[in-house]
Formats: structure tokens, sequence, C-alpha cells
């Protein structure tokens, strides 16, 4: 019995002892830093700060954090040779003050995993084994973990996430606004069934511990989705969640059913939460959130009212159309208040399509979840990357958010690829 008490005395202090140094090396992590005396330029809910970790990185896509605070950025095209960079901060006041780079491609995706880090280019995915700071060992020795994926230019981000069960997730976007016998053409109708959900427009799961798949290798776990940059695993609900980019030009193909107005709200971009066979409706429908309906795509015989009645799963949740969403990120850190944690943050890159109407994103929103599910709600949290309020046309804004991910202390960063910004957002 004494022993026993003994025992479990000392594991009670090893406890608060390591509770004590999580605690200490998460402060060492925000002790020097200071926000911008502007907070980058950004507009953030009360108690929370930025600061611009890098800047004129190039067009930063998908990011990932070490366990150390440094950054990996995955560049969507390569600067002086290299498609990936690694930003560290030497002096502790949370500005990149190292640059490194390496990989010869560019791409999307990029992730950390136990002990690998996982990015992708345009048709392939790679892992580099990592040391105990997480540093790449052999930079120029990528393992293939799967290629000869499809890149026909329109959609070919191969954005990918991982669960814990050693599977990795990957997008391979439709090349196509919507199937039609001639792509993006007024009137022409579209193409049933659609040949190229055979091969694309889904997800697709491989090991993410095996080496040189093939598409053949892996399956098709969900289909019917047009295009998805934006993906990541609820550990909370244990299930892929997705965010949908949705079809374009209801009014420029179809001038008789759309306005202009409708054309630059519908469809909604989004959100779903994927198991094993789920279709969600690409490109025989769309999801109206206004109406709160399945709707049947024009290209099929839709009129803006029919309801689809072919087999589709609703969306988890439905933002407006043509915010462009690029990340989705489930917070799980400490940092922020209690109402963020298990939520999801979400990229919004901005989009070309609501033309004639002014453009719509340029910002990062939260949507709360509660037992693993989004309660419906969402909210703007962080804004004015774009630099200005009224955006005619996506080139004009300055920054478009892109990439997220989350730090060791719980700060949450965000990459912009327009002018190759990396911020970071933290609460006081």
């Amino acid at each position: 019995m004494k022993q026993t008490y003994i025992f479990t005395v000392i594991l009670g202090l090893m406890l608060v002892m390591t509770n004590c140094m999580d605690a200490k090396n998460n402060k060492a992590n925000v002790a020097g830093v200071k926000p911008d005396a502007d907070n980058a330029e950004l507009k953030l809910p009360d108690g929370f700060s930025a600061l611009k970790v890098a800047d004129n990185v190039g067009r930063a896509r998908h990011i990932a954090v070490t366990q150390n605070g440094e950054v990996y950025v995955k560049l969507n095209r390569t600067v002086d040779g290299k498609g990936i960079l690694l930003l560290a901060d030497t002096n502790g006041d949370g500005r990149a003050d190292e640059q490194s780079g390496f990989g010869d491609y560019g791409g999307t995706g990029i992730h950390l995993n136990d002990d690998y880090l996982y990015a992708s280019s345009n048709s392939t995915v790679y892992r580099y084994k990592l040391d105990d700071k997480q540093h790449v060992l052999n930079p120029d020795q990528p393992q293939v973990v799967v290629s000869g994926l499809i890149d026909r230019r329109q959609h070919n981000s191969k954005s990918f996430t991982l669960d814990d069960d050693g599977y990795i997730y990957v997008n391979i976007g439709a090349y196509s606004n919507a199937c039609q016998e001639r792509d993006r053409t007024k009137g022409s109708p579209g193409i049933d069934p659609c040949p190229i959900l055979e091969q694309a427009g889904g997800i697709w799961r491989f090991k993410a511990d095996g080496l040189d798949q093939s598409c053949e290798d892996g399956i098709r776990f969900a289909t019917g989705l047009r295009n998805v940059v934006g993906l990541d695993w609820n550990r909370q609900d244990n299930q892929l969640y997705v965010m949908m980019h949705g079809r374009d030009q209801l009014h420029d193909l179809f001038p008789d059913l759309y306005t202009t107005q409708e054309s630059a709200d519908l469809p909604s971009e989004a959100m779903y939460a994927l198991k094993e066979g789920d279709n969600c409706g690409w490109p025989y429908m769309y999801y109206d959130q206004i109406q709160h309906k399945k709707i049947l795509a024009p290209e099929y015989g839709g009129d803006g009212k029919k309801e689809y009645d072919g087999p589709a799963i609703d969306p988890a949740l439905a933002f407006p159309g043509h915010l462009a969403p690029n990340a989705l990120l489930f917070y799980t850190g400490n940092m922020f208040p209690e109402k963020y944690k298990n939520g999801a943050f979400v990229a919004f890159h901005g989009s070309w399509n609501r033309a004639p109407e002014l453009q719509e994103g340029f910002y990062v929103v939260f949507a709360p979840f509660k037992d693993g599910k989004p309660t419906g709600e969402w909210e703007i949290f962080a804004d004015n990357f774009a630099g200005m309020e009224n955006v005619v046309s996506p080139g004009d804004a300055v920054h478009r958010p892109c990439g997220l991910a989350q730090g060791p202390d719980g700060s949450l960063y965000v990459s912009d690829d327009a002018h190759g910004t990396i911020y970071r957002i933290l609460y006081k």
C-alpha cells in the first residue's frame, strides 16, 4: 500500500512537471513575439493580434508548422528552382530570419505527419523522412507515395490530408466546369453519364506508407466533387471534411434562367462530411444555399428551381457562392478561447466568377462545431487581406488567403499566394 502511494505521488509530480514544461515551451514560443502595430493590416476579433512572419516568399499555397514553430511553405511555382521553403525564426521575435528550400516542383499540398513531411505537385505526392527537429533528412531524395495523377491544368491541385489510421486522402479535381459536351460553352448540354468521374472529380484514398502507388492502387473514396483544395480530418468526429469549389457561369451559359446576381450568389461553396462511397452530386446538381435545396443543373434539364432527385448527400454547411475555399483547418489548440476548440477555420481565396458584381472572399472564417458537428453558423474571423473594401477583379486584391496551419502554441498561421505573405494570429 505504501509503495503504491509513493508511486502515485511520484507519477503526479511527473505529470505536473510535464505540464509545466509544456506551458513553459508554449510561453517561450510567444514570449518575445510582438504583434505588428497595425496587426499586419488585418481586422480581427477583440483580443486577437497578428504579425507577418515573412513576406514576398512566392506563391505560398498550403503550409505546415513544426513542433519548434518553423514553417514549411509549398509554393505553387518554384522560386530559384525550389518549390518547398522552410522558414525559421532564430531570435524568437516571431519573424522568419532564415530561409532554405528544396523540391524542384510546384504545387499546393503539404502536411507534417509523424516522421515524414508529405508534399504534392499537380500529379504526384511525395514524402520526406524527418529528424527529431522535423527537418528533412534527404531533401534531394523524396519517396514517391503516388504518381500519375491526372493534370489537365484546370482544377489540378492535388491537395490532401491524412487520418490516424495510415491513409492519405487526395483531391483529383474535375478538369471541367460542368461536364458539358463543349466545356464552358453557352447552351451546351451535359454528358450523361459524365466520363470524368471515372478518374477525377472526387477524393481518392491511398496508403500513407505505401510507395510508388498509382491511381489504380487507391480507392475512389468519394465522388461528385468538382474540386477540393481545402480538406482536413476532423478528429473529434473521426471523419473527412472537405470544402468544394462550386461550378461557375450560370448566367453566362444560361442567361435565360439566371440573372447576374443569381449567378454571383450561386451555387454554394459547400462543406461536406464524407464517408466512403459518398456522392456529392457534381455535375448533375448544385446546392442552392438560398432555397436550401439540391437543384438540378441546367446542363441536365434544370431551370434553377427543379430539385435533383438522384444520389447526393447534403452538405454539412453551406456558404455563399464563388468565395473559393482553399484551406480547411480544425482548431485543436489551447491559445484561443474555448468557443474555437474543435471548430473549423476556412480560408477563402476569392474568385473571379461573381463579375460583373463585386468580388467576395479574401478572408478567413470560423464555423463553430459541437460534438464533432457544425452548428450551422459561421462568422468572418480575419478580414482585410485584400487591402480594400470593393474588389472588382481578384487580381486587385493585395493578399489572398490560401493555406492554414496551427502552431505548437495554438497560434493560427495563414498563407497568401498573391504577395507571398505568411501571417501569424495570436490571442492575448
